[in-house]
């Protein structure tokens, strides 16, 4: 494993974060832009924080623009805590952009029918109006700020962590 980064005044640790994962309500001004145009924008969504992980932020549907969105028919998964996921690509190809979890288990029942959204996959996505960087490897879909340190986990050689 990497040696962890120790946070400086006001930065999280991603090696601080829970196991298993924690839902955290924002009132964090959030966006998502695709082909040039806000495709999601909300102070009203929700983080998870887990172990390892930068946050993933979730949108609520009414803040989604989904006339550019799409269900991806047979494609789902499963988390452990969160329960079966359904993933969304743009309408006119088949980039996987986001996930959303219909029925998840009771601690996430908050979240039910927000989306989350790949930063890689997007034009840009903002925290508080800072671009993010996203997480490398893409299976977690993680948005790193200034004020999140890490070493994150997805990335190549860190799936043993």
């Amino acid at each position: 494993m990497r040696k962890k980064i120790k946070p400086k005044k006001g930065q999280e640790s991603v090696w601080d974060y829970p196991r298993p994962p924690k839902l955290e309500r924002t009132t964090k001004s959030l966006k998502v832009i695709l082909e040039g145009m806000t495709l999601a924008e909300t102070d009203a969504g929700y983080r998870v924080l887990e172990t390892s992980h930068p946050p993933v932020y979730y949108f609520p549907p009414e803040c989604i623009d989904f006339q550019w969105l799409k269900a991806v028919e047979n494609k789902h998964s499963f988390c452990e805590f969160k329960g079966a996921a359904n993933y969304w690509r743009t309408r006119t190809g088949n980039i996987v952009l986001a996930w959303s979890y219909p029925k998840p288990n009771l601690t996430f029942l908050p979240i039910k029918d927000y989306l989350a959204f790949y930063p890689s996959k997007v034009g840009a996505c903002f925290v508080d109006g800072e671009r993010v960087q996203s997480q490398e490897g893409d299976f977690y879909g993680g948005w790193i700020t200034q004020d999140i340190v890490g070493p994150f986990k997805g990335g190549s050689g860190t799936w043993g962590w």
